[in-house]
This record gives structure tokens, C-alpha cells and sequence, in this order.
């Protein structure tokens, strides 16, 4: 049997970055905090996404199979919490945030991260309430140096 109150301790111990996935179709754009990311190869460069069915961004990426992740560094919460709210409630995310599109996806970059990776999905797994996008990296660059934005380190409990 399945101790739900084990099971939910034990996946939060998991550890996990915070991101922003940034999406762009023709010329709707969109971000959203991701923390289920992963790196699942070295050649080719994959890294896995976990992105919740049933959102705008979900449709974005299903029709255009690109994303781009902007890294987050330790001091950003307020910023990641601003992405965690759903677009059809607070509008644009992008407007007071500065931004620039990656040129190999055309999707957002938040210029204040720690850099970026733009993704072309290759493969996904519809299981759940997440889709598991399977991804290249395309293209990547770095803006400063500075410590990742841990999930752990804000409070949040995002999983279990």
C-alpha cells in the first residue's frame, strides 16, 4: 500500500532548479516557472521539460515544438513567482521584465538570468499531468556568473 504522506516527503526531497520556459507562436509569447528539468544526454545535448497539460504554453510547444529556458539565480524568487501565475489571470508576464528573442527558437530570454538554453523537442511522453518533452539543446549562452535559484531554498513545494 502507498503511504501518500511518505510518498509526498520522499519526491520533495528531490532537488530542483527554477527556471523560466520561454514560448513563442507567431506572435503570442508566454513564460512559465518550470522546475522539473533535467539533462538526460550528452550527444546528442537533451534535456527532459515537464510542462502541465491543459495550460496556453502546453499548446505553444505542442504546435511549435521549440522553447527556450532562461536559469535563474538565487536572488530571483520574486521573478519565478511572477511566472508561476497563470497568463489568462495577470496578462503579459513579459511586460516589466526585459527580454530578447532567442535567435534560434523566437522564444523569450529574460536578459537579468544567469543564461539560457534554446530547445527543439525531438520526442514526448503523455503520461500524466505533465507532458515529458524530450529535448535538444539548439543553442545556448551564458550572461554572467552567479548560484542557481533552488527550489528548495524558497519555501515552495512544487511536487509529491
Amino acid at each position: 500500500m502507498l503511504d501518500q504522506q511518505a510518498k509526498k516527503t520522499m519526491l520533495r526531497k528531490i532537488p530542483h532548479g527554477l527556471y523560466i520556459c520561454g514560448v513563442k507562436e507567431g506572435e503570442e509569447m508566454n513564460g512559465f516557472t518550470v522546475s522539473w528539468l533535467m539533462q538526460s544526454s550528452f550527444e546528442p545535448p537533451l534535456v527532459v521539460n515537464c510542462v502541465k497539460k491543459g495550460t496556453s504554453s502546453h499548446k505553444m510547444i505542442e504546435n511549435t515544438k521549440v522553447f527556450a529556458i532562461s536559469f535563474l539565480e538565487d536572488g530571483q524568487k520574486d521573478l519565478a513567482a511572477a511566472f508561476f501565475k497563470p497568463k489568462t489571470r495577470v496578462g503579459n508576464k513579459f511586460e516589466d521584465v526585459e527580454f530578447y528573442e532567442g535567435e534560434a527558437t523566437g522564444c523569450p530570454i529574460i536578459k537579468d538570468s544567469l543564461g539560457y538554453i534554446e530547445c527543439k523537442v525531438v520526442n514526448t511522453v503523455e503520461e500524466g499531468d505533465h507532458t515529458v518533452c524530450v529535448s535538444e539543446v539548439i543553442a545556448s549562452g551564458i550572461h554572467r556568473e552567479g548560484n542557481q535559484l533552488l527550489l528548495e531554498s524558497t519555501g515552495w513545494q512544487y511536487g509529491g
